[in-house]
């Protein structure tokens, strides 16, 4: 009888010592995913107050100064860029608005979403039928580590807002490595 219960607690300790490890490396695994998330929502100006950006004249990187918040600080308020901290699959949304400032002005609103100074989408609204446009551009993109995703403004093109019309955001939907 003795022996039956030594083989009991052997097997028990056994599979406690298994179960302790795949405990561990799922703890371990959850931890090296909770400090990699991120996600960011920033818009083109801080303030309320309309204002436009300059009209371009060259293709530049969009500069968005309001942050909603900027989980994992991956997006750079002085670049305009956000860096995949790992590789995986993101989500990216980009919302434009210009205002053409009154009729028969030229209408102006394009931008253009770049992976590593690429294009990937874009939209163009330049006309002078109306005086106001906005448009959208939602993609998910596989990205590596350290890619740079940033909005370019291309030549002639200009961005107004007042009450956080133009915003760009960004998650992690999930890790790839």
């Amino acid at each position: 009888m003795l022996r039956e219960v030594d083989k009991l607690a052997m097997l028990f300790n056994d599979s406690l010592n298994k179960l302790e490890r795949e405990y561990m490396l799922t703890y371990q695994s959850f931890k090296k995913t909770e400090a990699s998330r991120s996600a960011f929502s920033v818009a083109l100006f801080n303030g309320n107050a309309f204002k436009c950006s300059s009209r371009s004249t060259v293709n530049k990187v969009i500069v968005y100064k309001k942050v909603f918040f900027n989980l994992g600080n991956n997006y750079n308020v002085t670049t305009g860029a956000f860096t995949a901290p790992r590789s995986g699959i993101y989500s990216f949304a980009v919302t434009i608005y210009s205002d053409a400032g009154s009729p028969q002005n030229t209408l102006a609103a394009c931008a253009q979403l770049q992976v590593n100074g690429r294009t990937v989408a874009g939209s163009s609204e330049q006309n002078n039928h109306d005086q106001e446009d906005s448009s959208t551009i939602v993609l998910a993109l596989q990205l590596n580590v350290g890619d740079r995703v940033d909005i370019n403004l291309p030549p002639g093109c200009f961005l107004c807002d007042d009450s956080h019309y133009n915003t760009f955001s960004g998650f992690l939907l999930y890790p790839t490595e």
